[in-house]
């Protein structure tokens, strides 16, 4: 029987240095300078790297290393965008009851979780995961794969009525852009010679386990 070969990578993100923590805290403090931040991320995608070409994997990551998680980053690159804590968004949601349970449910901190909120037209003030790809491209020879946030999730988790719907009409509206934004940015990826997106829509679980697709989300 022949051989059958498949290709091997990983999910996206990897954990974090403690030098990469302090890194990310700093620089959201405003105690870091943005240059100064990605030195040091760098030396960080440098040993991600490094680690798996030793593993052998055949589709390499960056490891996230410059997002402080998987999607609220994109507030540093995305016009008509706010980084919220879900404390302070508290007494703006339209359901607070169901919201305060939710928060419960997390079992952290209101205070510990940020949410990248809608509050002006979106646009791309620069690109999401463009440079990010280039940087891990000049290291090596393999295969990419470039993460980014999908739709829905950017759809359900942005929109905050008392903010949101001062400048969109409904989720739909606000969906459409969120597709345009991200589609300019695959777009720019693929003519870069980027070899593999993966989208994030952990939500989607939601709708095939639950249908509770009007069920506000922050993952």
């Amino acid at each position: 029987m022949a051989e059958t070969l498949f290709q091997t990578t990983q999910v996206g993100s990897w954990p974090r240095s403690k030098t990469m923590l302090r890194a990310l805290r700093d620089r959201r403090t405003g105690k870091m300078t943005r240059a100064d931040f990605d030195a040091v991320a760098d030396d960080e995608v440098r040993r991600t790297v490094a680690i798996q070409e030793e593993a052998g994997l055949d589709v390499l990551v960056d490891g996230e290393h410059r997002r402080d998680n998987f999607y609220s980053f994109i507030t540093e690159k995305v016009e008509g965008t706010r980084l919220m804590s879900l404390a302070e968004m508290l007494d703006e949601v339209e359901d607070k009851s169901g919201f305060e349970e939710m928060l419960t449910t997390l079992d952290v901190p209101a205070s510990s979780i940020r949410n990248p909120t809608c509050v002006g037209r979106l646009s791309r003030r620069e690109p999401l995961a463009l440079n990010d790809f280039h940087f891990v491209k000049s290291l090596t020879d393999k295969a990419v794969k470039m993460t980014l946030p999908g739709p829905y999730l950017l759809n359900r988790s942005m929109w905050v009525g008392a903010y949101t719907g001062k400048v969109y009409e409904n989720q739909r509206a606000l969906g459409d852009d969120i597709v345009k934004l991200l589609r300019a940015e695959l777009m720019d990826l693929a003519d870069a010679g980027c070899e593999f997106v993966q989208f994030d829509e952990p939500v989607l679980t939601e709708i095939v386990l639950s249908q509770e697709c009007g069920r506000r989300t922050f993952m």
